[in-house]
């Protein structure tokens, strides 16, 4: 009997030993996304296929967009047809609507313009068949968050780009995270060519998700975007053509000579790295978090776009 407390009591101060380095482990801040990123490997990160990657310039500066062709094919075929015809040149931002989206296209196409003066898709197709979802692949690259989600059953990343899914019905679509790129389109589902886009610049208006198509998402210049004024008409329209803001040109990276692209590298979502940037929001300790949230949303998670350290 003796021997037994004998050994409870070792067991004991043991355990008190512990206890303090561990305590010690558990309160060590949590690491920074700079840190983070720091330690990654070349590996981990991708440069966007140039027959993707749009340049939209304004007279502030540089919008860089990435299509999304594994989910809106046929929209993403449209809209580089309608960039290779100089479609978006000289047309404009044409609504801000606050906490909601930046819209541009063509001014003449909306209620008050002179629809005697829409320009023409020339080659682009009028409209599309909906891509509002698009099957379950596993080909897809797919990196599933743990919390769940209001507005479906599953929720993850698909090298960049935030998607939901719902194993029941076997689909899958993008969802409308903040810098999300989608298409304008009427009330008639087919209405949406691409020839109107949006970026969304406000809280996540996740109920558009599976009502609209979305072609891709913004990797730079979101400032650009979300930080205009806000248009006085309803839903954000402007009321004078003098507030719009020009699109000097929209150009596609393919044709442009290599030499004079943006070396542009986005983290791949199924890296280690990014791994441990989710870990960070999820349960991230430092000075000023002292209680980590334990949990993280699809749209709270931004993937990290660089400058490329060489030029490929």
């Amino acid at each position: 009997m003796l021997h037994r407390h004998l050994a409870i009591a070792l067991a004991l101060a043991g355990s008190l030993l512990v206890l303090p380095a561990v305590a010690a482990e558990q309160d060590k801040p949590t690491p920074t996304a700079k840190e983070i990123l720091a330690r990654s490997t070349p590996a981990e990160w991708r440069t966007p296929d140039p027959q993707n990657l749009l340049f939209m310039q304004l007279p502030t500066g540089r919008v860089v967009i990435e299509l999304a062709p594994d989910f809106t094919p046929l929209h993403a075929a449209n809209i580089r047809t309608l960039v290779r015809n100089h479609y978006f040149d000289g047309l404009a931002i044409i609504r801000v609507q606050d906490n909601f989206v930046t819209q541009w296209g063509d001014p003449n196409d909306d209620d008050n313009g002179d629809k005697s003066k829409i320009r023409s898709l020339g080659k682009a197709s009028r409209t599309l068949p909906p891509e509002f979802t698009r099957p379950i692949d596993a080909k897809l690259p797919w990196t599933p968050l743990p919390d769940g989600d209001v507005y479906a059953p599953e929720v993850g990343f698909s090298e960049g780009f935030p998607v939901a899914r719902d194993p029941a019905s076997g689909q899958q679509w993008l969802a409308h995270c903040y810098g999300m790129v989608g298409v304008a389109r009427d009330v008639a589902p087919e209405t949406g060519s691409g020839s109107s886009l949006y970026a969304v610049i406000g809280q996540a208006p996740r109920r558009l998700d599976r009502n609209l198509a979305v072609a891709g998402r913004v990797l730079e210049g979101m400032p650009l975007l979300s930080g205009l004024p806000r248009g006085a008409e309803p839903m954000g329209f402007y009321t004078k053509p003098a507030q719009r803001v020009a699109i000097e040109s929209v150009r596609l990276a393919a044709d442009i000579p290599a030499k004079d692209r943006p070396a542009i590298e986005v983290l791949r979502t199924g890296s280690a790295s990014f791994a441990a940037l989710v870990e960070a929001k999820r349960n991230g300790r430092n000075a000023f978090y002292a209680r980590p949230a334990g949990k993280v949303d699809l749209c709270s998670i931004d993937v990290p776009v660089r400058e490329a350290k060489a030029a490929h």
